[in-house]
């Protein structure tokens, strides 16, 4: 087995320890921020971590109807512009290594401006992680796959746990309970044959809607990595505009999608793609496109367990391009974006 698939393989267990680990401290903060509610919650992260924020985006807007914007480290590290007034505001700032120059700087320029700075790391003693007025550590544990599995994983269900303790939603903290063994049982589900056609496509699209949009970004990005796709994430109304002028008889496209209020124009959306003759693989029945299997889960999770069944098929689609999955040209662990 591969060193991604391994590490994929453990994030249920290691999720079921950090939801575990990390209850008393978000339920503080749940109850902090029920008291004094933000005015504006915003998010600061790169890659990966920045798709976990794509997430939170979606969660906290959806069950608690805070507005969720995305800061831009370079107006801070590259055009050295100041923060102005924060008060009030809260800032989550993602990160695998706590180590990304440009993140710490935002984080601690927001803190100056007076937010509250919660930093979710892998890494407790890391510079971000001290820069923040809160650290949580997500507990992934050490990762040597130089594409993110874990960790990717571990930071959404953070960012739920977060929102379940904030809002008090019977259904999140539901989901939470179920997170660990909703990722199991998306373990053992196969995707290699319905991924397999991939092995000899040049570009694709890959298509979510709503709070599956990160796990659409967390795909494509991937497949670039591990692949050499030219994979692009797209929302599945968004997709419908200008990208699709590229759709035609061949053209493969990967779609996700959840059991909520999504799943019936993303369904119609992909009817339309499929009658142009697109290659169509999706978790969702669709005439004419191959089924991804999922797990029957809430919503919230169904995203992070397609996710999860995507890491363990991966290895198998980059071997069948000839690349090694845990060895991507180009690329290290720790990116450090200034």
């Amino acid at each position: 087995m591969s060193l991604l698939a391994r590490e994929a393989a453990d994030a249920p267990a290691l999720a079921r320890a950090a939801l575990a680990a990390n209850a008393a401290a978000l339920a503080d903060l749940g109850a902090r921020l029920r008291a004094s509610p933000p005015r504006l919650v915003a998010t600061c992260a790169r890659g990966s971590s920045d798709h976990a924020a794509t997430y939170a985006g979606y969660v906290l807007q959806w069950f608690l109807g805070r507005p969720v914007a995305s800061l831009f480290p370079s107006t801070v590290s590259i055009y050295a512009r100041p923060l102005d007034d924060l008060r009030g505001a809260l800032v989550i700032a993602i990160s695998q290594s706590g180590q990304s120059p440009d993140l710490l700087a935002l984080a601690s320029a927001a803190r100056g401006a007076g937010a509250l700075v919660v930093a979710l790391v892998n890494d407790a003693a890391s510079p971000l992680a001290a820069a923040a007025d809160l650290a949580l550590d997500i507990g992934a544990g050490p990762e040597r796959s130089v594409a993110a599995t874990k960790s990717f994983l571990l930071s959404c269900l953070s960012v739920l746990q977060l929102a379940a303790s904030w809002s008090q939603d019977p259904a999140l903290a539901d989901a939470i309970a179920r997170a660990p063994d909703a990722l199991t049982e998306a373990s053992a589900l196969d995707w290699s044959p319905a991924l397999a056609p991939l092995a000899t496509a040049s570009s694709l699209y890959v298509l979510a809607r709503g709070i599956g949009l990160a796990a659409a970004q967390e795909l494509a990005l991937k497949l670039k990595e591990t692949c050499r796709l030219h994979a692009e994430p797209f929302s599945a109304a968004e997709v419908l505009h200008g990208p699709l002028a590229l759709v035609g008889p061949g053209f493969p496209i990967l779609a996700l999608t959840q059991p909520d209020a999504t799943l019936a124009p993303t369904r119609a959306a992909l009817a339309r793609l499929a009658a142009l003759g697109a290659d169509l693989a999706a978790t969702t029945p669709v005439d004419g496109a191959r089924v991804l299997p999922t797990v029957t889960a809430p919503a919230v999770l169904a995203p992070l367990c397609a996710v999860q069944s995507f890491y363990l098929a991966l290895p198998a689609l980059a071997a069948a391009s000839g690349l090694d999955a845990d060895a991507p040209p180009h690329l290290q662990k720790v990116t450090e974006t200034r």
